[in-house]
């Protein structure tokens, strides 16, 4: 993922500002998907790049016990009072092979240009026929070549074909404008997930009035 001072920069902005715009209501309906992807269980679910723990309350609802991991020592200052944090880069996971039975991406894949080589470690950390839920910005409709100034009609430009980072958005409100992100197109990033062994079982997407989320179910293959 990319480096963690960026991330660290924006820590204080993003848990006193941002995520209070984004999970009150749900309206990206992360928890929906959460529920109907990643499910009721128990036992250890790690959450890739959990930023300052948001989500951790959505998945220890489902029964499940939240552990993070993150590369920014800012957002886990936040995240410590949320679940038990580690400090590590998701592509290098500290954890043995086949050790979990859920693992989780909520919100990160734009922020991690080294995607395939975390879903590879998310794969390998996985107990066969471990779970592993996605849930992230939707590459249709949500980038740089995509303006949501009117809520009612998105405007799309030129650019969804292009793998890429960048930092231009249609708001100065948001993440992409601060530290960038990097943009794949649909059929590139679910072939990532093909890659790294993970075999698909169930999509729901998020938001409106075009979708704003993509979340997807994979399961390690074997």
């Amino acid at each position: 993922m990319r480096g963690g001072a960026a991330y660290d920069e924006i820590a204080d902005w993003y848990e006193a500002e941002f995520l209070p715009r984004h999970t009150g209501s749900d309206e990206l309906e992360i928890d929906r998907s959460l529920r109907l992807l990643l499910g009721p269980g128990d036992g250890p679910c790690l959450e890739l790049g959990c930023g300052t723990g948001a989500y951790a309350g959505s998945i220890r609802a489902l029964g499940r016990t939240p552990v993070g991991v993150d590369i920014s020592a800012g957002m886990l200052r936040y995240a410590r009072d949320r679940l038990p944090v580690v400090r590590a880069d998701a592509a290098r996971l500290p954890v043995r092979d086949g050790a979990l039975p859920a693992v989780v991406a909520v919100m990160v894949h734009t922020d991690m240009p080294g995607y395939p080589a975390v879903l590879r470690e998310a794969a390998r950390v996985l107990a066969p026929g471990g779970t592993f839920v996605h849930v992230g910005v939707h590459p249709c409709f949500c980038g740089g070549f995509a303006d949501r100034t009117d809520g009612d009609a998105i405007l799309i430009r030129p650019g969804y074909r292009d793998s890429a980072w960048t930092r231009e958005s249609w708001t100065d409100r948001g993440i992409r404008d601060k530290v960038g992100a990097t943009h794949h197109p649909l059929p590139e990033l679910l072939h990532m997930f093909l890659d790294a062994g993970l075999t698909f079982e169930r999509f729901a997407e998020g938001g409106a009035p075009t979708p704003i989320v993509l979340a997807v179910r994979a399961r390690r293959s074997g």
